[in-house]
């Protein structure tokens, strides 16, 4: 009977034996397949946080690109603007008196048609010699003042016709000098530093037909 009951027990305790370690290789399974587990989710989220970082990261620096163009166009603007800014002061500066340079030029023209009309035979006499003499200094003080703020006469007699200076009158047959020359002068031109003021008022010679017919000959 008590070896039964001893027989009992140690199949007993195998059995509970069994269990536990039953027991404990299902807890190391569930333990092992857990860190799988909880390692193949950190990969998965590590992989994405990645990307998104990498994603991030290209905009920053598209952005910064970006802005760096918009500065520099923004630098190159502000520098053109101070350039024309400076180009427009100098130029009213320059050319500010232009208009009142030209009106004033009209009494000029006067005081050399008042020379100039004047007969030879009287200009022996002392009055008329003073007159001259008074009428030539106030021209040469109109040129002083003209020429102190940049205004200068176009040399234009026995020069080549210039569109941009002269201004074609008549046309004079000569064939002493060649075709397109400025043979005479009716109203002087001047120039304002690098502008033209008032274009010279000339004739300019030209062949005579019996010039042309030889020379088509």
């Amino acid at each position: 009977m008590n070896k039964r009951k001893e027989k009992n027990k140690n199949i007993n305790d195998i059995k509970k034996n069994a269990e536990t370690k039953t027991d404990e290789s299902v807890d190391e399974q569930s333990e092992q397949n857990l860190n799988e587990e909880v390692e193949n989710n950190n990969n998965d989220t590590e992989s994405p946080n990645l990307e998104k970082s990498e994603a991030v990261e290209k905009d920053f620096r598209e952005e910064i690109e970006q802005m760096r163009d918009e500065k520099l166009r923004l630098l190159a603007e502000m520098e053109n603007l101070r350039k024309r800014f400076d180009k427009d002061r100098i130029d009213s500066i320059k050319y500010g008196s232009i208009n009142l340079a030209r009106d004033i030029l009209s009494p000029a023209d006067n005081l050399s048609r008042a020379l100039d009309v004047i007969p030879e035979d009287e200009k022996n006499t002392e009055t008329v010699k003073n007159l001259i003499d008074g009428l030539k200094m106030v021209q040469k003080e109109f040129s002083t003042i003209l020429e102190k703020h940049g205004v200068k006469k176009i040399q234009a007699l026995n020069s080549k016709f210039d569109h941009n200076f002269h201004q074609a009158m008549v046309e004079i047959e000569n064939d002493e000098v060649n075709e397109g020359t400025v043979i005479e002068e009716m109203q002087k031109g001047y120039t304002m530093h690098d502008r033209l003021l008032r274009p010279s008022m000339v004739g300019v010679s030209r062949k005579g037909q019996k010039n042309k017919s030889e020379k088509k000959d």
